[in-house]
């Protein structure tokens, strides 16, 4: 027993250990205290302030597209350590890694899908899979995606979130910037309608390629967005930054993306989106 304290009855101790972890956390918006279920139940954004969460991939498609009609295409590709590519540890440790952590085989998920009936190409990122990092397997996934649907007459919906070029493919990941926005050239010579929208957060190689091509760039509330990230910007000029820097308000106050739509919305706004543009 402690001099100043109370030893905790047995009871007590067996109650608290009957807690699941995980159960309740704490907003990161406004610091309430969250029921882990509800937030799961309002689609990852705080009922209290509208604070919105990351989504994984497959929960992002669940909640925009309709049930059922999602096919995947291109699943088998994965990367390799072309490079032999060692920081603190082996980049082929590192894909393995991420590959059991996520259960998925790369940062974006790709393939076909309805919304409201209209058929789209789709490609969704997960940030849960080395930061969204866009190495080459992701610019390969996302420019064969576009490429189907140039020849297929389809609509594309992106939804990115990204930490950018994927440091462990040095050049090979910086040249998917090019290639990406290729395909979106030759998509645009179609006529065909592409949707960028944009999830916290968006930054480095993936805002300065296919992120910020879109016919109609959308952003959820909050977003970071960008290609250096404020603290590198603030440091290489030496200034401070204006207030909101780099989040979706002040991008849109500015004229860098079209619309911010909170997440409860955006299959409707999407859909309104692809009604007026695919004829």
């Amino acid at each position: 027993m402690s001099l100043f304290g109370r030893k905790k009855s047995p009871a007590a101790q067996t109650k608290k250990s009957n807690i699941p972890d995980g159960l309740w956390i704490k907003c990161k918006g406004c610091n309430d205290t969250l029921y882990t279920k509800k937030l799961d139940e309002n689609g990852k954004v705080c009922p209290k302030c509208g604070f919105h969460y990351p989504l994984r991939a497959f929960e992002r498609i669940d909640i925009t597209v309709d049930k059922g009609t999602f096919e995947e295409i291109n699943a088998g590709l994965r990367s390799i350590d072309s490079l032999d590519f060692f920081d603190s540890k082996k980049y082929e440790h590192r894909i393995k890694q991420a590959e059991e952590k996520t259960k998925m085989k790369e940062a974006v998920i790709t393939g076909t899908a309805q919304i409201e009936k209209i058929k789209i190409a789709l490609g969704v990122m997960d940030f849960s899979f080395m930061g969204g990092s866009m190495g080459s397997v992701v610019g390969e996934k996302i420019t064969r995606l576009i490429e189907f649907a140039a020849d297929e007459d389809l609509p594309v919906v992106i939804f990115s979130t990204s930490g950018g070029a994927r440091m462990q493919e040095s050049t090979l990941s910086l040249m998917q910037m090019a290639k990406t926005s290729a395909a979106l050239a030759r998509l645009s010579e179609k006529g065909l309608f592409y949707i960028s929208v944009l999830a916290d957060p968006t930054t480095g190689g993936t805002t300065a390629s296919f992120a910020s091509l879109g016919d109609i760039i959308i952003a959820e509330p909050g977003a970071l967005i960008g290609f250096a990230g404020p603290r590198v910007i603030k440091q290489t000029i030496q200034q401070e930054l204006p207030s909101g820097f780099q989040r979706s308000e002040f991008l849109l106050e500015h004229g860098l993306i079209d619309i911010i739509v909170k997440r409860e919305d955006l299959r409707k706004t999407i859909a309104s989106i692809l009604k007026f543009a695919v004829k």
